[in-house]
Formats: C-alpha cells, structure tokens, sequence
C-alpha cells in the first residue's frame, strides 16, 4: 500500500513529493479497483494546484487585507494579527485519512455494518479549509476601565467583528457559506443574520476547550474556498500552546485506537488503508525526515519553510494598538 510516510526521506520538495505520491496512489487505485484512493489522488492533485497556481492568493490577500484596513480603523486601540496559511501537506494527509476513519466508525456504530465505496466518497467532498484566515485580536489592559471585565469586552469586539465581516467580504466577491452548526448556548453574541453561517466554538466550547469562531466563504474571483477563524489572544494560545491543544491531540489518539477496537482488521478495506496511514504520521519522527528546506530536531522544535508540518504562510499583517501609554476618552 502507497503511503506519504515513503516519500519523506528523499531530500525531495514538497511539490515533487505530491507530484510522485499521488501518481503512485493513482496508478495503485487502478490497479487494485480502489475508488477511495483514487478520491484520495484528486484530493491530493487540489493541493498541488493551491500550491502551484497560488497568483490568485495575491487578489485574496488584497481583498482580505481591505477587512484589516477597516479594523484599523474602526478599532486603533485593539491589537491584532491576521494569518494566513495553505494546510501543510502533513495535515491534509491526516485529515483526509481521518475523516474516513471517523465516517466508517460512526456509520458501523448507527448501522451495524459498513458504507458503501459512494457513501464513503461522498463524505470526502468537504475539504473547505485548505485555504484558512485567521483573526487574532487582544485589548490591551490600558484601555480597561476601572470595573470593566477584560474577557467580557474583548468578546464584545470579537463579536462586532465577526458580524460585520460577511457583508463586508460578500461586497468584495465572497459568498459566506451556512455552517450547518446549530447553535446551541444562548450566550452567543451573533445577529441572527450572521447566526447560520458561523461554527460558534465559543459559546459552544469544543470538549477540551478549544473555542473560536469559524466561517467558511467562497471566493468568486479565485474560484475556490476558504475558512476564516476568530479568536481572541486568550483563545489562540489555548489552542496552539494550551491545554485545548494537548488534549486534543491524546483525545485524537485516544479515539483512534479505541475506533480499530471495535473495527477488526480485515472487515473492511478503506478503513484498515486509512488507519495505517493515519496512525504511520502520527507515529512520525520529523528528526529523521528528509525534506527540502524543513528541519525538525524532535518533533517540538522545527524550523518549516515548505508548509510540510506547518503550512504554506499566504500573510500575515499586524497591528499594535495606537496609544498604548494613553487612555482613549
């Protein structure tokens, strides 16, 4: 069986290591009557075309840089970051693999018995977040009135944002994309208009804490989609230094080897092929991997200049709050 972990140690670029991967997976489906892989090839041939024909970034990018210049000027006292980043090869991987483990585990749970090849494929079309934004804003202490709640007003502005910018980027030739996430916490600060389009992680916390917002668009210009995150300071370190970050990866695990449990190996195809390739990255030692310009010397510290761990950066644009040794009337 092909996996991406065999192309890893050649000291090959990210796109050549694509270009081989999914011919090879392509040349196998054939082969071996394989319909998931050969949805897994053309999976991986979106993520060589975001890669290789990136010139509709730089429009995207303009056009996202616009809803930056109208936080600057609408809120010069908060400090914010806008990232963007194409998945890294590595993640795509795992998420595609990852989402047919959790969609046969979940049907043979309901079912009691496994999907068919076009029920699998048909749950493989839901990759929206290849392209990904992400908006992290902080109110700095020396605009906190005495008895103002520091968490309380940064939801505030966290929340005026997100419901300016679907109008806002639906101006500029984006289309906002329901969420199909009901919400479930009164707590939630979006309009009604803006409601269905958002995946409110806030005011409906993820299990190990994990909290942003999220909304997925898509772009008519660039002919493609993109998801954009909202957090505050606070959430964003939870996640990528915290706890929703630890636990989420030892729940991820978890998961996985309580789903092969119940799943004996040799019942079904498409998730003993997805789970050897799931649990071969999860097992990788980014030490001994071999890839152009990436360098890990464990699998903490490692300097990624190809987007193979990391992702591909498209931006980022920074603002520090203005006045930050004055208060502001």
């Amino acid at each position: 069986m092909v996996t991406l972990n065999d192309y890893l140690f050649s000291g090959d670029t990210v796109l050549k290591i694509l270009h081989q991967y999914s011919k090879d997976l392509k040349q196998s489906a054939i082969k071996d009557n394989n319909p998931i892989d050969m949805a897994h090839c053309n999976f991986l041939i979106q993520l060589i075309e975001l890669l290789e024909h990136n010139d509709f970034l730089t429009s995207q990018s303009q056009r996202i840089k616009e809803f930056y210049k109208y936080m600057t000027q609408e809120y010069p006292f908060l400090a914010f970051t806008f990232k963007g980043r194409i998945k890294s090869l590595i993640r795509a991987e795992g998420k595609f693999n990852g989402y047919i483990l959790e969609y046969i585990y979940e049907y043979y749970q309901k079912h009691h018995c496994y999907p068919s090849e076009a029920e699998i494929k048909s749950n493989l079309i839901c990759f929206r977040d290849l392209i990904a934004y992400r908006i992290v804003l902080s109110l700095p202490q020396c605009h906190v009135k005495e008895g103002m709640d520091l968490e309380e007003q940064e939801l505030k502005y966290l929340y005026e944002i997100a419901n300016v910018m679907p109008e806002f980027l639906e101006q500029r030739g984006f289309t906002a994309e329901l969420s199909g996430m009901e919400i479930r916490s009164s707590n939630s600060l979006l309009s009604n208009n803006n409601r269905m389009y958002y995946r409110d992680y806030v005011a409906c916390p993820r299990s190990f804490g994990y909290k942003s917002l999220h909304i997925t668009f898509y772009d008519n210009v660039a002919r493609c989609y993109s998801e954009v995150q909202l957090r505050t300071k606070d959430m964003d370190d939870l996640a990528e230094i915290g706890s929703a970050n630890h636990f989420g990866y030892e729940r991820q695990q978890e998961e996985s080897r309580s789903r092969r449990d119940i799943i004996p190996v040799g019942e079904c195809r498409y998730f003993d092929e997805a789970y050897e390739r799931f649990t071969k990255l999860q097992e990788l030692d980014l030490s001994a991997v071999n890839v152009n310009m990436f360098k890990a010397f464990n699998n903490q510290l490692i300097n990624d200049g190809c987007g193979l761990f990391r992702g591909r950066q498209i931006l980022p644009y920074e603002h520090l709050s203005r006045f930050q040794n004055d208060l502001i009337d």
